[in-house]
């Protein structure tokens, strides 16, 4: 298995231009390969999505007309994320997002997955816009390349995110005449999403628009 996802031709890394905006060619995603027992780069997968929402609730009162007193935040749903990926022989969808399916094992459905997996991403910079003030930005996993590697040279950072206690909720694929390649559909929901720096998710999290911050409070909590 780990030979079909490491080193194979289909998986040759090619280069992206370097420019100032984001590009998906740079966008990286890991998942817990199967038998392997450490983060892969997620190969042939030509859709990756998240969603995330919560309910607003509008604060009025008696006797102020049509006026909104406050807007309060209630509850976020649990992050949803969707996958169209090709389907590989050897490595199907279930198998590179951890699961003994497919050559590696029983698991043929939905019903058959036990435990819940992980999966990182990488926004990974160009090194135009990894010359520039990168603030919380980490060094990107880039393997070393022509004598070079991310530590320096100047190196590229990224913004990267792992997505917690995942759970596949639906899998789709389909085989037709008109398509010869085959691709997987699935949709997953996240326990928990959070960065890699160590950051504390607490009550005091440093989430920015607060009294200390540049950009400062809201006119609403002004108090003027």
């Amino acid at each position: 298995m780990s030979q079909a996802t490491q080193g194979a031709y289909i998986y040759r890394q090619g280069t992206t231009p370097n420019t100032e905006t984001v590009l998906s060619t740079r966008f990286k995603i890991f998942t817990d390969l199967v038998d392997v027992g450490a983060f892969v780069k997620l190969g042939v997968t030509s859709s990756f999505t998240y969603t995330e929402s919560k309910t607003i609730d509008a604060v009025r009162g008696l006797g102020y007309g049509d006026q909104v007193a406050e807007l309060v935040p209630g509850v976020t749903t649990p992050l949803s994320i969707s996958i169209t990926r090709t389907c590989l022989y050897v490595a199907n969808l279930m198998q590179v997002l951890g699961y003994k399916a497919g050559t590696s094992g029983a698991v043929r459905s939905l019903k058959h997955h036990r435990w819940p997996f992980d999966i990182k991403t990488e926004v990974v910079f160009s090194e135009l816009a990894s010359e520039q003030n990168v603030g919380e930005a980490t060094l990107a996993d880039v393997p070393k390349e022509g004598g070079l590697d991310n530590t320096g040279n100047p190196g590229v950072y990224c913004v990267a995110t792992v997505y917690e206690g995942c759970w596949m909720e639906s899998y789709n694929t389909g085989y037709t005449v008109d398509t010869a390649a085959v691709a997987e559909d699935c949709t997953i929901t996240v326990t928990d999403i959070f960065d890699v720096t160590g950051s504390v998710y607490g009550e005091f999290l440093d989430a920015g628009l607060n009294s200390g911050d540049a950009t400062g409070r809201s006119l609403l909590y002004s108090g003027s």
